[in-house]
């Protein structure tokens, strides 16, 4: 009997639209919404850019990745950031799903 092939897959909703996408667990929000067609941010996901990757996270916030100390460094650099605050090319996702409310890509 061989093993059928599964890939889990997990959903990002992004607000304000509500749209809902389909992302493969453990690749970043800002690689997420990339291929969702949500944004076209140029940038190498290198954290460098600060604001422009800022967005904040409304519910699954426990199946991203740990907030790292550089990040919270970048965060810091930020005017509006709040608890719900991340960067897109920091957070990582997990198999839960995510639901974000873009800032400064829109």
């Amino acid at each position: 009997m061989s093993e059928a092939s599964t890939t889990t897959t997990t959903t990002v909703t992004v607000m304000p639209s509500g749209q809902t996408y389909e992302a493969t667990p453990g690749i970043t929000l800002l690689e997420a919404l990339r291929r969702a067609g949500v944004l076209n941010h140029e940038c190498d996901g290198g954290a460098k850019c600060t604001d422009l990757c800022h967005l904040f996270v409304l519910e699954g916030r426990k199946s991203l990745s740990k907030t790292t100390r550089e990040e919270n460094e970048r965060l810091d650099a930020i005017v509006g950031v709040g608890s719900k605050s991340r960067l897109a090319c920091r957070a990582v996702l997990g198999e839960e799903p995510v639901t974000v409310e873009l800032l400064t890509f829109v």
